[in-house]
This record gives structure tokens, sequence and C-alpha cells, in this order.
């Protein structure tokens, strides 16, 4: 379940999908109030025409238009942030009638557009993305089934998905495929600690706080490289190493641990000392780079998206990322980019209140 970037999609909106941005906008304003709509933020409205199709998936346009559980979680967090019931009732749909097919509560990772679940293993990411959502949705709009649905996720993740060690918690990215010979393979950008404050709150279980202080642990002890930077992917046996299975990057997984940390309050100097000098490093140059490689400190020579630049400057903004103006949406980025810079803004307005 390797997440590969891929060069960003410049799509024209097509007929279809103006006919699409047309519908929603009929049903918008039968539901809600013509002023709240008229209200929407441009990024979201902007977000939905490139990337949410009208039964309920979000697509990928940096992996041929495929959908999965993280991007559907996302949309969700999205839509709860924009108070659009009417979409987060689309995406939780079609999540829940096409990705929720095991016999556990976890999601099928992935949906192509030709073979519809072409792998029914899960991605944990996704499954805490939703189930986070499901949640913030149960706060917003006091449905019960939110809640249940999320907590049913819930259970399958702690039943199925944890491991334990000297450490306490390991959490694996998926059910299979994950747990090798020499050790487990690892993503630390899936330890989404602002996630696991709502769990505690809503499903009370000390194994939250044992997978926070887990996660916070393996961070400290993947520092790799020039930088001291965490993998994007991760070996863990005695001790934390690069996975020889993947590029030895810090890059387009890991730059979301920054993030999260931001997100959680758990942004001390030493966390986030290693991701502020990288960046800084590279403030004065003419690009960003997207990755750069924790075996022979190599950068790569293309400019990082914006919703990867948008990361850095929050890593930058000295303790005050709610301080900081995010660029706005455009047409060009492609969906990882998109999401990145939307989270970005979601953590801000979660910091200010």
């Amino acid at each position: 379940m390797s997440k590969q970037p891929r060069g960003g999609n410049t799509l024209r909106p097509s007929v279809h999908h103006l006919l699409f941005v047309a519908a929603h906008l009929v049903v918008v304003t039968l539901i809600y109030p013509l002023s709240a709509w008229a209200n929407s933020d441009p990024d979201w409205i902007l977000f939905k025409q490139r990337f949410l199709r009208p039964e309920g998936r979000i697509i990928d346009t940096g992996k041929g238009g495929i959908s999965h559980s993280e991007g559907q979680g996302v949309g969700m967090l999205l839509a709860v942030r924009y108070d659009d019931r009417v979409t987060f009732d689309m995406l939780w749909n079609w999540t829940r009638n096409t990705l929720q097919i095991r016999q556990d509560k976890l999601l099928a990772w992935r949906w192509s557009p030709e073979k519809g679940v072409d792998d029914p293993n899960n991605a944990t990411d996704g499954d805490l993305f939703v189930a986070w959502a499901l949640l913030r949705a149960h706060d917003k709009w006091q449905k019960r089934e939110y809640q249940e649905s999320a907590l049913q996720i819930l259970t399958s993740v702690r039943e199925k998905l944890l491991r334990f060690d000297k450490r306490g918690p390991i959490l694996l990215p998926g059910a299979d495929g994950f747990e090798k010979i020499d050790g487990f393979l690892l993503n630390l950008s899936y330890w989404v600690f602002p996630a696991f404050d709502a769990f505690e709150r809503s499903a009370p279980d000390p194994v939250w706080e044992k997978l926070r202080q887990s996660g916070l642990q393996l961070i400290v002890e993947g520092r790799f490289g020039r930088w001291g930077l965490p993998p994007d992917w991760a070996k863990l046996n005695d001790r934390l190493e690069l996975a020889a299975e993947f590029p030895p990057r810090f890059g387009y997984d890991a730059v979301r641990i920054p993030l999260y940390l931001i997100w959680a309050g758990l942004d001390t100097e030493e966390r986030m000392r290693a991701f502020r000098e990288f960046w800084e490093y590279f403030s004065g140059a003419r690009f960003t780079p997207a990755w750069t490689n924790l075996g022979d400190d190599s950068i790569d020579s293309w400019d990082a998206s914006t919703g990867i630049r948008a990361i850095a400057r929050l890593v930058l903004a000295a303790g005050n990322p709610a301080s900081i103006e995010l660029p706005a949406l455009d047409p060009n980025q492609d969906y990882y980019s998109a999401a990145l810079l939307l989270l970005g803004k979601t953590m801000q307005t979660d910091r200010i209140r």
C-alpha cells in the first residue's frame, strides 16, 4: 500500500463536472438556506469540483483516478469543517457501501473504476481518518449513527491492527503483509495524533494514550540522515531502521508527521527541530525539495507541491501556526497536495478554538 507521488494533473472542467456541480448546488439549496451556500468557502467548492464524484467518492488525480479510504476520510473531515452535511453523507454512504466489505469493520483501502475493490486489505490511516470524521460529525450534527459507526471501526482497529513491544502498542499500516520475519513494517505518519484525543473521549481506553506515547518515542528513534528526519517507511525489530522494501526517504508520507504533531499540541521544540532545520535550509533557495534521501542526503530535483510547502510554512511559524496565511486551493493541484493544504487549514481552525 505504498503511496508513491505523481505529478499533478491540470484538468479542465468537463461537461460532466459542470453538471455535477449544478446538481449539487440544487440539492444543497433545497436543504440549506441560500445564504449559507453563498458563503461557502471557495477552497471547498473547488475541492468538490475537482475531486468529488456524484456517487460520493473522492478521486486521487495523482493515481489515475482511483479512490481510497484515506481520500474518503479526508473528504469527510473537510465536509465537517465546512459544515456540509449533504456531502458528508454522500461520502460516508459510498464508503460504507463500497469499502466496508470485510468481515471486520475496517475498510478495503483501494477502489478502481475498472475493477472496483481491487485490494481488500485496509490502510490504517484511512480507517483512522474515517472514524475521526464520524466522531466529529456526531459532535456537530448529533446523529448517533455516526458515533456508533466510528466505534465499530475503532473496535476493529484495536483488535486487528495493534501489536505490542517494549515501547507499548505498535500500529500496523494494514492487517495483512506488514509483519515480516525480521520485524514490523511501519509508517510513522499513520499515528494520527489529533485523532487520538477524539478517540479517548468517545471510546475511552488507555490504549490511545499508550499509542500516542509509542508514536512519539518512535519519531525520536527514527532520526536518519543529515537532518535527523523520520522516514516514510521504517522497519522495527529491536531498533527502528530504514525499511529496505521502500526508498529511504523523508517525503510523501512522513511530511504529515509534523502536521499531526502541531495539530495535537505536541509540537515541542525538540520534536520540531529536525523538520524546522530541514525546511529552513532551503528557505532561501529557488525551490523546496519534495523529499530527501535519508541514506545519502540527496534531495529531489523537483519543487515540492503546494501542500507540502504549506506544511513547511506551518512548521516554520515559530509556534504560532494559526497566524500563517496559507494559499488558496488552485485548479492545478492534484488530490494529495490539495488534501495536505486543506488539512493544514483545518488544523489552524482547530488551534484557534
